[in-house]
């Protein structure tokens, strides 16, 4: 596995942009994205719509709208109690009323209230459009958010997101695509219905929501468990603390979770790398010596 790294755009250019709309997106592309980042969550009218997650209050001006005042409501998500709006009491329609805002405090807001909430069908055009026009290939990384809760209400992502990536006729590893997801059996379930390539997310702490008290990310990440992860994935995306630990207040030796993900034939995604300062571990002065590390 001697190819050079990929650049993910994490949630687009959202450094630039508020994140996970079609501007961020298209920013990331003009800069050498090899691949745009999006994450899905479903509409209450099953439409997919890229948001890093369901509650919209951090990342849309919805709590301007007095007709959706009501709508404020609280929901227990894997396990976690969350106050705020939610895509699944929202019609597509009504989600495009609304307008992104930059999430971090400390990145610039003049974009805010400019750009919609894009459906994943836009953004994978986006990126099949902008391929034609530079004559290179950018691909479409996308992550499935909550999906046994969703499921659990009665909007499962994986055959809505399937029947999006067939009518661009991409079905197999060749296809300019990667499906993300920390839990385990919507992978297996997207890897039943689709021959793209899937990627295991996993952290340095907890373990998949839908293997709670049965599986750890600690356990996935030794030997056995990447051998089981390549039965139905094609490559882990994990945290970068994974790969080079914190200890006290600098950083580890680096582990060998790549070379055991290679020797079972995974490829292997870190995350996240940002340039903002509060994201930046001390031990680099900037983000370039970061890069360098990896």
């Amino acid at each position: 596995m001697s190819q050079r790294p990929i650049v993910i755009a994490h949630r687009g250019a959202s450094g630039y942009r508020p994140e996970h709309t079609l501007a961020a997106y298209r920013l990331a592309i003009e800069q050498g994205a090899d691949f745009i980042e999006a994450d899905v969550v479903p509409t209450r009218d099953g439409a997919l719509v890229c948001r890093h997650e369901n509650e919209i209050s951090q990342t849309t001006d919805v709590a301007s709208h007095p007709r959706f005042a009501h709508r404020r409501a609280v929901r227990t998500i894997d396990g976690v109690r969350v106050e705020g709006w939610f895509t699944e009491d929202f019609t597509l329609d009504e989600l495009r009323t609304l307008r992104a805002v930059e999430r971090l405090p400390f990145r610039d807001a003049c974009f805010n209230g400019r750009f919609p909430v894009p459906t994943l069908d836009e953004a994978i055009d986006l990126a099949v459009e902008e391929s034609r026009r530079r004559g290179r290939t950018v691909g479409v990384y996308i992550e499935t958010k909550h999906p046994t809760y969703f499921r659990e209400l009665g909007l499962p992502v994986e055959e809505r997101l399937v029947a999006l990536l067939e009518r661009q006729g991409w079905r197999d590893r060749a296809a300019p695509v990667y499906l993300q997801s920390f839990e385990v059996e919507n992978l297996r379930r997207l890897r039943r219905l689709s021959g793209v390539r899937l990627v295991q997310l996993m952290d340095a702490q907890g373990g998949p929501w839908d293997q709670a008290g049965r599986l750890t990310y600690a356990q996935m990440a030794t030997p056995e468990g990447l051998a089981q992860i390549a039965r139905y994935a094609d490559a882990i995306g994990v945290n970068k603390l994974m790969v080079i630990p914190a200890e006290g207040t600098g950083l580890g030796a680096p582990t060998r979770l790549i070379a055991d993900a290679h020797r079972v034939g995974l490829a292997v995604h870190v995350w996240t790398f940002r340039s903002d300062a509060p994201f930046l571990h001390g031990s680099y002065r900037t983000a370039a010596d970061e890069y360098r590390r990896f």
